[in-house]
């Protein structure tokens, strides 16, 4: 077995790091790692002490030519996450092993456009909502899903990773457990609130993923029963056949009901800071892409409200 380079050594040491001491998600480590094994595999480099800015540059020009295993190019953000995690690693180098390496605020990001938002009409929804086949254990699943995605703007793994116990039907509240392991509070609306309970009255599990596959076997399985619990590509492509069975053609996923949800919030007179709050954002300027979604319903107040 061919022995690890310096520079994979550092990596390892920099992700087991990310989980002592930052206490980052699994997902997150996961991530890291998948951006820095590009890095590896886009670099002829052996030792952190041969990034340069040349060595950069050079990187970034094979970032621009990498393509995936569907022949398609990497976009704009996905680029600059990789980017992204380059600069953290490198940060890690100079902070916490004190090493004499390329800065990592000269790593320069790719300059991106303004991001557009994909959201539903109220109409477009409504019919996503309703596409499932509820006479069945995996229609009242997949009508669940839908709606509370919709009733609390939860990112997919947020989603995903929910087990039973996280709902409070008392409170109609539920305790996510976002990014960076951050903690806030969602709420179910009337709909979330009747579809998952009348997906779960017809669960004879004990088993604690909310949203599991394979309801017959899962029956007769003792908890906890993750092997049960639904995947991120499963519940992607629910909410992807359900929109096709709908008729929508702009081709939603998951994200686009969170897109929905802070829209909606924000078109009936929410403030950016309460959404931002809802979303799990750190920063306001990311909730603040929904604001020329919502110009169209401000140059209304402008036409109702403003002296002529």
């Amino acid at each position: 077995m061919q022995p690890r380079s310096p520079l994979e050594q550092a990596i390892d040491r920099y992700l087991g790091f990310l989980q002592s001491e930052e206490n980052k998600s699994t997902l997150t480590v996961q991530n890291y790692r998948q951006s820095l094994d590009l890095f590896l595999s886009l670099s002829p480099l052996t030792d952190p002490g041969q990034i340069s800015k040349i060595t950069i540059r050079e990187f970034k020009q094979r970032l621009h030519e990498f393509r995936t295993r569907q022949g398609k190019e990497l976009g704009v953000r996905t680029k600059n996450h990789h980017l992204t995690v380059l600069r953290a690693f490198l940060r890690y180098l100079t902070t916490e092993e004190e090493m004499d390496c390329y800065p990592p605020d000269r790593v320069k990001r790719f300059k991106e456009e303004e991001r557009k938002v994909k959201v539903l009409f109220a109409e477009e929804l409504e019919r996503l909502l309703a596409a499932p086949d509820t006479s069945t254990k995996e229609g009242k699943r997949d009508r669940a899903i839908l709606e509370l995605f919709f009733s609390t703007g939860l990112r997919l793994s947020e989603l995903r990773s929910l087990n039973r116990r996280d709902l409070n039907f008392q409170t109609r509240e539920i305790s996510v457990r976002g990014k960076r392991s951050k903690l806030r509070v969602v709420f179910l609306s009337d709909r979330a609130v009747a579809a998952l309970t009348e997906y779960l009255d017809v669960r004879i599990d004990h088993l604690n993923p909310l949203f599991i596959r394979a309801h017959q076997q899962a029956g007769n399985a003792l908890p906890p029963g993750e092997e049960f619990r639904l995947s991120r590509i499963s519940i992607y492509m629910i909410v992807k056949k359900h929109a096709l069975r709908a008729g929508i053609v702009t081709n939603p996923s998951p994200h686009t009901l969170r897109h929905s949800f802070a829209t909606d919030l924000l078109m009936n007179g929410a403030d950016l800071r309460s959404v931002q709050e809802l979303l799990g954002h750190k920063d306001l300027s990311t909730t603040q892409i929904y604001t020329h979604v919502t110009n169209p319903h401000l140059k209304e107040v402008h036409k109702k409200f403003h002296r002529k």
